[in-house]
């Protein structure tokens, strides 16, 4: 049977963005769950090593997708690449699932971040994944068994087997056709996307006359990896990287990952918790709706200049709210438990 093409420009978006959503799922699956009895039962109380390592494997898997990405989409192209990512984010998915210890809940946290940054990444619909599955976790924890924990892990299935049967509806990047010297579909997909299949539109002719362009230009520079640490890129190469660098170091991922645990030091328990961990995944949401207002007001170096500069304050006033009144604090408890009682490793004066 033949299945049906679509070439709408925001569909296609919107099916991209499912891999955005992914990530985000991902993101705050561990979030909700972590401060359980359920998941502490079942795992044998793990410490504060053995969490961390539980939790860190997700950007263990983050590295080695990051590194095979490219390679991969560049041989087998977006679409291929995207759904074998698919079929590593399932079968991360069911091991996690079906987890009977940590040493297995670890290689399946693993196996799905390598999907993870494979998959094109859309800030929005990561907002929007975090929040979702937080609460579906949230919803969970009122089952009395290892269910729950068990369903939402089983839950990310359900978007990443959506998208890959959607995908082969949807048309390849016309780059990369171009790329492999397949100019005859990138030119039939640009007609398709841009002017209902007429190949003589000025905007296809021209678009696909900026393709042949860029794809001879890179052909002729025989680029490499080392180009980007040369005299004239290196530059650029470090402002890429110490943006991303920086990004990870501000402390948002610690209070995305154990914002319950930072809770329950504040005195707050159960249901009080996890809606208030909650506030900051809505938060998240208005940054972005915020980041794309500035993005459509300003141009994009004025954009991104101040954006960087409102959120670097902005962080550092959250994260000084956050962890400065503990700081006044003699009776600190640390974040996890010894037996049936939470462990005191700390404290301040």
């Amino acid at each position: 049977m033949r299945l049906p093409k679509f070439y709408n420009t925001y569909l296609t978006a919107f099916v991209a963005t499912i891999g955005g959503a992914l990530f985000g799922f991902d993101v705050s699956s561990m979030s909700a769950i972590i401060g359980t009895q359920q998941y502490l039962d079942y795992f044998n109380e793990p410490d504060s090593t053995l969490q961390g390592g539980i939790t860190a494997s997700m950007s263990a898997g983050s590295l080695v997708g990051s590194i095979i990405a490219g390679f991969f989409s560049d041989r087998l192209g977006r679409k291929k690449t995207i759904q074998f990512s698919c079929v590593l984010w399932a079968a991360g998915s069911i091991l996690c699932c079906a987890a009977q210890n940590v040493a297995m809940l670890i290689f399946g946290r693993v196996l799905n971040e390598i999907r993870g940054k494979v998959i094109g990444i859309q800030q929005w619909s990561i907002e929007w994944g975090i929040l979702i599955f937080y609460f579906i976790g949230y919803g969970c924890n009122y089952i009395n068994s290892t269910a729950s924990f068990r369903i939402p892990w089983g839950i990310q299935m359900v978007p990443a087997i959506s998208l890959f049967l959607v995908l082969p509806m949807f048309p390849e990047s016309p780059r990369w056709l171009a790329s492999k010297g397949r100019w005859d579909e990138c030119h039939e997909i640009l007609a398709n996307v841009h002017a209902n299949g007429n190949r003589e539109d000025p905007v296809v002719l021209v678009e696909l006359m900026e393709i042949r362009e860029i794809v001879e230009l890179e052909s002729s520079l025989n680029s490499s990896y080392a180009a980007l640490f040369t005299k004239d890129m290196y530059k650029r190469t470090m402002v890429g990287v110490m943006a991303q660098v920086w990004q990870q170091l501000a402390g948002g991922n610690v209070m995305m990952s154990y914002v319950v645990y930072v809770f329950q030091m504040a005195g707050l328990s159960g249901d009080v918790n996890l809606i208030a961990s909650a506030v900051q995944y809505v938060v998240f949401i208005a940054d972005v709706v915020h980041a794309t207002h500035l993005y459509l007001l300003y141009p994009v170096n004025v954009a991104a200049s101040r954006l960087l500069t409102e959120a670097s304050l902005g962080n550092l006033f959250c994260m000084s709210e956050a962890s400065g009144p503990e700081g006044y604090r003699t009776d600190i408890k640390w974040v996890y438990r010894n037996g049936d009682q939470i462990k005191d490793v700390a404290s301040w004066n």
